[in-house]
């Protein structure tokens, strides 16, 4: 006998029962503590059901909270018995009623007979810890803690408040420097009997019973005054989340168990009926012998982790969605937004779609519905053209996009008549080509035959939109790639600006302009906009047309070089 259990249980009995008997059974002595707040009635069935099982004794019952005095006075209590009525225990390996043994209990015996003297435990100082989360840190030790974190969190943070404002600074007895760790430790006799025989004890066990979640730091501090030899490290593996929870093992994680080596794997599912039967029942099924390596699995809770908080590109999830900014990029994949070319060029979209081979909408945030490529009503995860639909929420719209076509891109018109509240996500997100021919908008008006009155007012309202527009694709917090070209700067030279964007689209060979799309009549446009001027309008946003000189004039058969009458 050189091995003891002590073991703190407080829910799924039956399987508690299960593991009891299985150190057991193993030669190893189970002292059993069941927290204070389980019924008697559930108490006493436990340990009825336990009433066969040689040297497995119960200790006295305390009420167990997290973070608070009662886990650090239950392992006590539960330790100085099993000291006392063992005195052939060389080790003393505290566990949980949902601990797993992984590997036979003998090569834990032997294991631990090869190093008579070392102590297994984590404690680190809290400079050097970096796995609190949402806690607190050296203030643990500084500040008082008399109220529960869970059910009394109003007094909790209010009483931690105003300790701050008074600058309340507890002194650490005994010029003890204060360690923290892991819960679950494996310590020497002649460790543990030092710490639990202290003369000091009454002066410390009064300092901790302040001290915010104890048991994470009275064994880890003191045993630091007396070990000979101290493995910085917990023989069980236990992993948590970014939240600080710990993880929870199910069936499906039993190849992963395998693999870390280690000896005693928490927190178990209760349910996880074919962990418990490959461990505990199927001696063939053990790990081979080999060091304890939970470092082996902690790439994959890192990418589980990774998943968790920012997931893959684009793809939002509950847990992250109200957060803003958690998600790991606003979308999945590159896009192309364009402005003003659609009104500048005729069948600007069929002749995009040709030249780079990607899907091009028209106006997807159009006021009326939005415009799918090829007239399509449903696209890739059951996107409707409703306007109702996307308008309730436009980014997620957006973002369903691009997600459900990802692998193939996606190009869409966009402008001042357009739904607006997209312009901040689109600007800010990195996969955004975004393409702008400032006051097109107005090549539509010029070619209408509304009255000139409606022209007038309709001009005014869309280049009020349009500029602050620009306004946003010019702040410093864009993250998209933006261009803009002034309407008369763009026709005098469109072929560099079209080669461009083809450049910029194509994910392979460069793509080269054998032919290039139809650019609509503009005779007459100057004049158009003097018209507007002259009706008090000032339509800045196009560039500088000449009127007086003459209009501008595109040849029809060539439009790659407009050009003016003189």
């Amino acid at each position: 006998m050189s091995v003891g259990v002590v073991m703190l249980v407080h829910t799924a009995f039956g399987r508690a029962e299960q593991v009891v008997r299985h150190w057991s059974a193993a030669g190893c002595p189970v002292v059993i503590h069941v927290d204070k707040n389980v019924s008697r009635k559930a108490f006493g069935a436990f340990r009825q059901s336990l009433a066969n099982v040689p040297d497995v004794s119960f200790s006295k019952r305390y009420r167990c909270e997290w973070g608070t005095w009662g886990i650090v006075a239950a392992t006590q209590t539960a330790s100085e018995q099993m000291l006392a009525s063992f005195p052939d225990v060389r080790h003393v390996y505290l566990a949980s009623g949902s601990c797993l043994p992984l590997r036979p209990v003998q090569e834990l015996v032997d294991y631990l007979a090869d190093r008579p003297k070392t102590d297994f435990i984590e404690s680190a100082t809290t400079a050097d810890v970096p796995w609190t989360v949402g806690g607190l840190d050296a203030e643990r030790f500084t500040l008082r803690f008399p109220f529960s974190w869970k059910r009394q969190r109003v007094l909790f943070d209010r009483y931690v408040a105003l300790q701050r404002r008074l600058r309340v600074n507890r002194r650490v007895p005994g010029g003890l420097l204060p360690h923290m760790g892991s819960q679950w430790w494996c310590l020497t006799r002649q460790t543990l009997s030092a710490i639990l025989q202290d003369p000091a004890r009454a002066e410390y066990d009064r300092y901790f019973r302040r001290v915010w979640i104890p048991d994470e730091s009275y064994f880890q501090t003191l045993v630091r005054q007396y070990a000979i030899k101290i493995e910085s490290r917990s023989l069980t593996l236990s992993k948590f989340d970014f939240q600080g929870k710990p993880h929870i093992f199910y069936d499906d994680h039993l190849q992963l168990l395998r693999r870390s080596d280690c000896f005693v794997a928490r927190k178990i599912w209760p349910h996880a009926h074919r962990l418990y039967d490959a461990f505990l029942t199927d001696p063939s099924g053990a790990m081979k012998k080999s060091e304890p390596n939970p470092g082996k699995i902690d790439r994959i809770f890192a990418k589980a982790v990774q998943r968790r908080t920012r997931g893959r590109a684009g793809l939002y999830m509950q847990s992250r969605f109200p957060r803003e900014d958690w998600e790991n990029g606003v979308t999945a994949a590159p896009y192309s937004m364009f402005q003003g070319f659609a009104e500048l060029f005729e069948n600007f979209e069929p002749w995009l779609a040709k030249a780079t081979g990607a899907r091009v909408h028209g106006h997807l945030f159009a006021p009326e519905q939005a415009y799918f490529a090829e007239n399509q009503t449903v696209m890739n995860g059951a996107l409707s053209n409703s306007a109702t639909l996307r308008d309730y929420n436009p980014h997620g719209f957006l973002t369903s996009l691009i997600w459900n076509t990802r692998g193939e891109r996606q190009c869409f018109q966009f402008g001042p008549h357009d739904n607006q509240a997209i312009n901040w996500r689109i600007a800010t997100d990195p996969n955004a080509q975004i393409s702008v021919i400032s006051g097109a908008w107005a090549v539509p008006l010029f070619r209408s035959n509304a009255n000139f009155l409606d022209l007038r007012k309709a001009a005014a309202q869309l280049q009020r939109t349009e500029s602050e527009h620009l306004d946003v694709l010019r702040s410093t917090w864009i993250k998209a790639r933006v261009r803009i070209w002034t309407m008369a700067d763009f026709i005098e030279a469109p072929m560099e600006p079209l080669q461009t964007i083809l450049d910029e689209i194509g994910p392979t060979a460069q793509h080269r302009l054998s032919e290039v799309p139809r650019m609509v009549d503009l005779n007459g446009f100057g004049q158009f906009l003097q018209n507007l001027k002259n009706q008090g309008m000032h339509p800045y946003l196009m560039g500088d047309f000449p009127v007086e000189q003459g209009d501008v004039v595109v040849d029809r058969d060539r439009p790659r070089k407009p050009y003016l009458v003189r």
